[in-house]
């Protein structure tokens, strides 16, 4: 495999001319930087955070169509996003597996609707002939007993039957840190924590240069380029107003708000899809990919706050449990809470003269490329299903200041970490399922002591090699990406991860450069982070 992902030194990155800057490091970003690099473009990938730090590493962690748009009439985007979901499943297999759903049914009398057992048949028929049967499965009905046999505790009071269908999942924040590493094995330079704050023009008003501050060393900059995309999601208005000069609002944010639970609490070994009682919505429950918790989601409300830092209510959580509570006998309540993430989706706003819905759920999931005829592209909306063609799209609008490019060459390129080797036991899987072809090297590493072996997170599966490599191979600088993307801990257990965050400290600290001041003051900013997402979903820290 190439050598490890290392944070650009803006030095190099102030002494280069790139054809295209990508502003932006989440799945879009990368996406535009793996497709700009696969046609022969010099890049440069640059994010004010860390890779994948906003939208990209809160989803749902699902890779589907999007049933609920067939409802919409959103056909096109529902093909469109199935066959999205099939160049995952292939270029990236190790991170991307198909799910099954289920839909259970109720009645009374043991009877179900004919009209809704009708209109669930049709969707799911339409949904398989849209491109879902490519999975390899077909919907179809299931018993009672099915259901409680994936389901143990939904209600048996009205439970009918059910139906199950076929979607996928993958970790959103490991999904976006390998298109990074493929970008950057294709000859791309990436910096996290390098803010763009300006662009510079030539004469004739065309962009010729990134005007940036290294958020580490607080060191200005500029990057030299011939084009520039923004592929900053939620923030896209902030990059259309600095770069046309007034005020742009082509973007609304709607926050989705995840909770985590002890898989005992609310036992499944397939997701499924719940009615929210007195809402036209549902909502998803989803085993994570290990046996100890399944988490719920997601809420869909309108957005105001700061973009920085969306956090879940108490009512938010409420939402949530209180919808899992209508379907199943799980008696769920805010102490089962062990973590909690809330995020923000880029919709995009209503045409000019037209009335925006109340409801954020009635707005597009469509993305949209704008061409500013000044060197800037814009790609905004969207979902990150679809991150490869929105990416294609982004670069191919860059021909109107570059010049003739090559076609797309990444409906059939491999992630990074594709390769032969399969694992043969399930520690082996468990890896090889978040690091690809490099799960030997993290094992090997895993074998240098007990610190390396054992699990610094007390009840989690994660050793202490998964982070000392965040630390040395993937571009990790804080406590904050090794607990809350280079691994889940912090999705999953939020109070575990902030008990053993000084473990976790200590354990990298050599390969970060950390003395003791600094290892203190991680385990302070991510105890801290901790404790204020607790306290504003009302949960007891």
């Amino acid at each position: 495999m190439p050598g490890p992902l290392r944070r650009e030194e803006v030095d190099a990155l102030a002494s280069t001319t790139f054809d295209v800057v990508v502003i932006g490091a989440g799945m879009t970003g990368a996406g535009v930087a793996v497709d700009a690099a696969a046609r022969g473009l010099s890049v440069a990938l640059l994010d004010k955070g860390d890779v994948g730090s906003g939208t990209s590493s809160k989803s749902s962690k699902m890779v589907h169509g999007g049933l609920r748009y067939l409802q919409q009439r959103e056909f096109r985007l529902v093909y469109e996003n199935l066959h999205e979901r099939q160049r995952l499943l292939e270029n990236a297999p190790y991170l991307v597996s198909p799910l099954p759903f289920l839909i259970p049914l109720f009645g009374s009398n043991g009877v179900a609707s004919k009209t809704l057992v009708r209109g669930y048949a049709s969707a799911l028929r339409l949904y398989d002939l849209s491109g879902g049967w490519r999975i390899g499965h077909r919907y179809a009905r299931v018993t009672r007993d099915d259901v409680l046999a994936h389901f143990p505790t939904m209600r048996t009071d009205r439970l009918v039957a059910g139906f199950l269908y076929y979607d996928a999942r993958g970790d959103d924040a490991r999904v976006a840190l390998m298109l990074t590493r493929t970008a950057h094995r294709l000859g791309a330079r990436v910096a996290n924590y390098v803010r763009a704050t300006g662009v510079a023009t030539d004469a004739r008003g065309r962009v010729e240069a990134v005007r940036a501050r290294d958020e580490l060393s607080g060191r200005d900059l500029t990057v030299a380029t011939r084009s520039v995309v923004n592929a900053t999601g939620v923030w896209a208005d902030d990059v259309l107003t600095m770069t046309e000069g007034r005020p742009s609002h082509r973007v609304t944010p709607a926050k989705g708000i995840h909770v985590t639970l002890p898989r005992d609490r609310l036992p499944a070994d397939v997701a499924a899809v719940l009615a929210v009682p007195g809402d036209r919505r549902s909502v998803f429950v989803v085993p994570f990919e290990d046996d100890a918790f399944t988490y719920v989601g997601t809420t869909d409300t309108a957005y105001d706050g700061p973009l920085d830092d969306p956090l879940a209510t108490a009512e938010d959580v409420d939402y949530l449990l209180g919808a899992v509570n209508a379907s199943t006998s799980s008696d769920l309540r805010r102490s089962d809470v062990t973590g909690v993430w809330a995020g923000l989706r880029p919709l995009l706003s209503p045409p000019e003269g037209r009335r925006l819905s109340e409801r954020t759920a009635d707005l597009s999931r469509r993305h949209q490329v704008i061409d500013a005829g000044d060197g800037v592209v814009h790609v905004t909306g969207g979902k990150w299903t679809t991150y490869r063609k929105m990416a294609q799209d982004a670069v191919d609008a860059l021909r109107g200041t570059l010049g003739p490019l090559p076609r797309s060459r990444t409906r059939d390129l491999e992630l990074y970490g594709v390769d032969d080797w399969r694992p043969e036991s399930p520690e082996e899987a468990r890896l090889y399922h978040r690091f690809g072809a490099d799960a030997p090297r993290v094992l090997a590493l895993a074998g240098e002591g007990a610190d390396l072996a054992g699990h610094p997170v007390e009840g989690l599966a994660y050793r202490g090699a998964e982070f000392l490599f965040g630390a040395r191979e993937e571009m990790a600088t804080s406590l904050e990406d090794l607990l809350c993307r280079r691994t889940r801990a912090h999705l999953h257990d939020a109070r575990a991860a902030r008990d053993g965050a000084e473990r976790v400290a200590r354990l990298v600290a050599g390969a970060l450069g950390w003395d003791e001041a600094r290892v203190a003051r991680e385990v302070e900013d991510y105890r801290s982070l901790v404790e204020r997402e607790l306290a504003a979903a009302g949960l007891e820290s």
